[in-house]
């Protein structure tokens, strides 16, 4: 059996550059001063054109422009990328191509051109509704720009999604329930609410680690803030679909779907990663971060990948879980044992099941809303 049909087919392609560098981001973005669009094109035409060479016939589902910044891509860049992607792949009807853009006038002012390229999705950064806290997490925006940003997105595409961060310093449960309130009457269809965490590497990684950053609410606070935000924004028609995910039904992102269904999904762009079903095979694909180690292998080789790692059916089974999980649907137990080659051992799913942390509903099985704050633990238990 072909599992990843039950996922869908995407394309992920990285736009690794930014106008600055945020203190919490561990993804991989870069600050340069000038770069070479037309090298770029040929560098990312050419990697479509090795993908497609070993899943041609397949219907792509999604296309994800992710970063980095893509709104600092040329749009005629997107239009020639999204031109290949067309002569190379049949696309479904309803196929969904996004594209992630900050609320700069720069990059608003593209929004019309990116449409007429074939965007019809846009996800926006926006990640704080306050000023002082926007400058704290190094945004280059300010709230009234985010707004008149998210205007004209909506002007130009059928969806548009946002992204919020919550548990800054010093944030109480009310300014955060406040926050979600005002961008309920802004969203659309999509929102996106993730809890800040601290990752090594990173400025505030640094500053954490040297004392400084103080204010970050605690642990008890930082599940009010989750809770909270499950219960408003179910309230508002808008219920997670995934642990950091809303939407209005018929408006999820059929792109990330992909990762969390266990789909195929081929990673173009330095640091992109894939996962890739050739046969009874599925292999986890990766590249070079550095972008002009990239921009230069392309170039030389012929591939950007850095390896492709064949997974085994216990990696494979575990990664099913793990991402499917995080769903509100949860997963199929009878895809999850075709994949392990058994069914999920009973003696560790009985205590998890037990404690009323997940739950059978016929042949899947969901974290319910007690699981859910708690969900690396239950992994951790079904993983066992």
């Amino acid at each position: 059996m072909e599992h990843w049909r039950a996922g869908g087919f995407g394309l992920y392609l990285h736009w690794p550059f930014c106008a600055s560098k945020c203190p919490y981001c561990d993804f991989n973005s870069h600050v340069a001063a000038t770069i070479d669009q037309d090298r770029w094109r040929r560098a990312y035409l050419a990697e479509i054109s090795r993908a497609g060479a070993e899943t041609g016939g397949r219907v792509l589902n999604s296309v994800f422009f992710g970063g980095g910044t893509p709104s600092l891509m040329d749009p005629e860049l997107v239009a020639a990328i999204l031109g290949a992607v067309r002569a190379t792949w049949p696309m479904a009807n309803d196929a969904e191509i996004t594209l992630e853009a900050n609320p700069t006038s720069v990059d608003s002012g593209r929004f019309r051109a990116y449409e007429d390229a074939g965007v019809n999705r846009l996800s926006m950064g926006i990640q704080a509704l306050n000023d002082p806290d926007l400058q704290r997490l190094g945004r280059r925006h300010t709230v009234a720009e985010a707004r008149a940003a998210f205007e004209i997105a909506r002007s130009c595409f059928p969806r548009v999604s946002f992204d919020l961060i919550y548990a800054r310093q010093n944030q109480s449960l009310a300014g955060w329930t406040a926050e979600l309130r005002e961008a309920l009457r802004m969203a659309v269809d999509h929102l996106s609410l993730y809890q800040l965490t601290i990752e090594d590497g990173t400025a505030f990684g640094r500053r954490h680690a040297a004392g400084g950053l103080r204010g970050l609410p605690d642990e008890d606070l930082a599940t009010d803030m989750f809770l909270v935000t499950q219960d408003l924004l179910a309230d508002h028609g808008m219920p997670a679909y995934e642990i950091s995910n809303h939407a209005r039904a018929g408006d999820e992102s059929r792109h990330n779907l992909i990762y969390w269904r266990g789909g195929d999904y081929l990673g173009i762009g330095p640091g992109a990663h894939g996962r890739l079903s050739l046969g009874q095979d599925r292999y986890a694909t990766d590249t070079p971060t550095a972008p002009q180690v990239w921009l230069r292998q392309v170039e030389r080789t012929g591939s950007g990948e850095a390896s492709r790692e064949r997974l085994s059916r216990e990696d494979r089974a575990s990664e099913f879980l793990m991402m499917g999980m995080r769903l509100a649907e949860g997963v199929d137990l009878n895809r999850f044992a075709d994949i392990a080659g058994a069914p999920l051992a009973a003696e560790r799913l009985r205590p998890v099941e037990d404690l009323g942390l997940v739950a059978r509903e016929g042949d899947r099985l969901i974290a319910t809303a007690a699981g859910r704050p708690l969900l690396n633990a239950v992994l951790r238990a079904l993983l066992a």
